[in-house]
């Protein structure tokens, strides 16, 4: 794990059993271990694309559905991403995106506000990849931002195929949460007139 802003966040349930550490200021390094392989190559590009470090290793009753521990997943990455962002003190605290993966094309617009919104726009395809159901694409984008406190917008511009189309949500997220958590050395404080944006 890299040095600076760091967490590491534990979830137990009935359900799921999680592990997750993060690293803010990172290289891009993953150690991944999820019950779903493509929600585990999700994982490992965002991270790659949003140079964090991100170490995650999750158990869930996937023989109930995968539901559970991608919403689990969800709720203790934006725990984490709270966490290590402390105080907000020097973020830049807006970023976007716009990636393409084929002939999809995603955007993400991200303020990390300390008001938690999840707006998701795709008319994604109907189906399984790899054992991850498209429509919790969805469900861990919301957790996320509810976990984080991140006012969060992710569409789908258009597309066909629906790993393409998921892959490049995950990318433009990393790619919009890159620029949002740098430090900018013009900002002497937190980012907001209010003074605080934890809350």
């Amino acid at each position: 794990m890299s040095e600076g802003r760091q967490a590491r966040v534990e979830r137990k349930t009935k359900e799921t059993e999680i592990t997750l550490a993060l690293g803010l200021d990172g290289t891009g390094a993953s150690k991944v271990k999820t019950p779903i392989p493509f929600f585990s190559h999700m994982l490992e590009a965002f991270a790659k694309h949003g140079l964090v470090d991100l170490a995650v290793d999750a158990q869930g009753d996937i023989e109930v559905d995968q539901h559970h521990t991608v919403e689990d997943v969800g709720i203790v990455l934006g725990q984490a991403l709270d966490e290590a962002l402390g105080d907000r003190a020097g973020i830049r605290r807006y970023g976007s995106a716009l990636v393409p993966m084929d002939e999809s094309l995603a955007e993400c617009a991200i303020d990390i506000s300390g008001r938690p919104l999840c707006v998701f726009d795709a008319d994604l395809p109907a189906t399984s990849i790899a054992g991850f159901d498209t429509e919790l694409a969805e469900e861990f984008f919301r957790a996320v931002a509810n976990g984080a406190k991140l006012t969060l917008h992710v569409s789908v511009r258009y597309g066909s195929n629906a790993h393409h189309m998921i892959e490049a949500c995950f990318k433009a997220f990393a790619r919009a949460l890159r620029v949002a958590v740098s430090i900018d050395p013009d900002e002497s404080g937190v980012p907001s007139t209010k003074g605080t944006l934890s809350e």
